[in-house]
């Protein structure tokens, strides 16, 4: 289930498709407790997809996704197979972004274990960034 605020951010936000400082800080009053729910987080992802951001947008993003993975989910601290294998899916949807890049390695600073399934999320985003730099 997702909030009823975090819904409406969302729906605007995607009409404006920018996410503004002023607009950051409205998320984090909104998820003052954090993300509850896969849902909020893929729902995040999807907006990070559509909508360009301020700096702050990429930097609060990751730390509520990284805290919702890493603290949230039990045990606290590792990553299982299932949150990983879900986490690199809903990360990979549009090829791996800067912000879903940034997520992955605060979640794998973060936690005491992270299953492969994210491991190999970030060789793949790592080795489409070379071959984008090759081409360039």
């Amino acid at each position: 289930m997702m909030k009823e605020q975090l819904r409406d951010f969302i729906d605007r936000i995607t009409d404006t498709q920018h996410v503004s400082d002023d607009d950051v800080e409205t998320l984090q009053q909104i998820m003052d407790c954090g993300i509850t729910s896969r849902l909020e987080v893929e729902s995040l992802l999807a907006l990070d997809r559509v909508a360009s951001g301020t700096e702050s947008w990429g930097c609060v993003l990751t730390k509520l996704v990284v805290e919702f993975v890493v603290w949230k989910r039990l045990p606290h601290g590792v990553v299982s197979n299932d949150d990983a294998f879900w986490l690199a899916t809903v990360l990979d949807v549009s090829g791996p972004s800067p912000n879903a890049m940034s997520i992955a390695y605060a979640i794998l600073d973060e936690a005491g274990h992270v299953d492969v399934a994210l491991l190999d999320f970030i060789m793949r985003g790592r080795q489409q960034a070379r071959l984008s730099q090759m081409a360039a």
